[in-house]
């Protein structure tokens, strides 16, 4: 895959104060990628920099081969964009904001506008004021309307803000229907990590300014889980207080036993050694997780 976004050494600074210093990245054509850090951390200022709203003061970058600087009409006329705010006329149906946005744009085609709407199962509601919509429908309009003019690249800011667990489920759905069914390129901006990590394909770490790691999860998991926990669902009942085969145990719950490994290759065998005693119904290894891997990223320090 060839890279779709370039960003090399980029620093900005407003006044005297430095937003973001040296930051350097790439993203692959066709992936879906997460830019996690904490609120402040320069996240919006990126894809600001990226789209040529504002210009970098050092460094170099290239969205789909332009340069932001002096190519910024270009980069927009490709991209797709959405905000915390869902930045649509509340007192317009769903199907008037599209057209009027279609035609800003200078792509008005209602068999988009239909299709776009099926897509997101608000066909049905085209007719609705959007500002009767819940929090959940007015996301999945705005994505459509993003996707009106068929960007090769969408950005997304804090896309799962103010939504429940269902509304988060369903933007996550859509995300990777647009990736997979259009080929969309996605850089989600968040500071929410366990919402993104059965979608993103790799990570950027972003903190005061910095990237301070980037990677797949597979990337993380191979340089930072050092150790494994792993929790057993099982009939099986040491008698020994905290080891079992020689592995260390804690228990979790009824039923429940926690071992301590020092890798991945001792699940196996250690289950076996189970099995040929009791019954087991579930394990999971609850330390890989992209916010348990972030924690140990930063040394056990919180996000803030």
């Amino acid at each position: 895959m060839t890279n779709i976004i370039e960003v090399d050494r980029v620093s900005k600074k407003f006044n005297d104060t430095v937003i973001l210093k040296d930051i350097s990245f790439t993203i692959k054509e066709g992936s879906i990628n997460g830019l996690l850090g904490p609120n402040g951390a320069g996240k919006t200022t990126i894809i600001r920099l990226l789209n040529g709203v504002i210009e970098a003061t050092t460094g170099i970058m290239k969205v789909m081969s332009f340069d932001p600087k002096i190519q910024g009409d270009e980069i927009r006329e490709r991209v797709g964009i959405v905000t915390e705010s869902a930045s649509l006329y509340h007192d317009m149906t769903a199907w008037e904001n599209l057209v009027f946005f279609s035609k800003v744009y200078g792509e008005f085609d209602p068999k988009r506008i239909t299709d776009l709407l099926q897509q997101f199962d608000m066909l049905a509601f085209k007719d609705q004021l959007v500002g009767s919509f819940s929090t959940g429908m007015k996301k999945r309009i705005s994505l459509a309307k993003s996707l009106l003019h068929h960007p090769k690249l969408l950005f997304l800011d804090e896309p799962t803000n103010g939504l429940d667990p269902e509304g988060i489920n369903e933007v996550i759905h859509y995300l990777r229907k647009v990736n997979q069914e259009e080929g969309v390129t996605i850089l989600i901006c968040s500071h929410v990590l366990h919402q993104l990590e059965t979608i993103c394909d790799s990570y950027l770490f972003l903190n005061k300014g910095r990237i301070f790691e980037k990677g797949t999860k597979k990337q993380l998991e191979e340089k930072y889980l050092k150790n494994v926990d792993l929790v057993v669902e099982t009939g099986l009942n040491p008698l020994h207080s905290c080891s079992y085969k020689g592995y260390t145990y804690s228990r979790k719950g009824p039923g429940q036993l926690e071992f301590k490994l020092s890798s991945k290759e001792e699940i196996t065998p250690l289950l076996s050694h189970i099995l040929n005693e009791s019954w087991v119904h579930n394990c999971e290894i609850t330390n890989r997780s992209l916010e348990a891997l972030y924690f140990q990223i930063r040394g056990g320090k919180d996000i803030e």
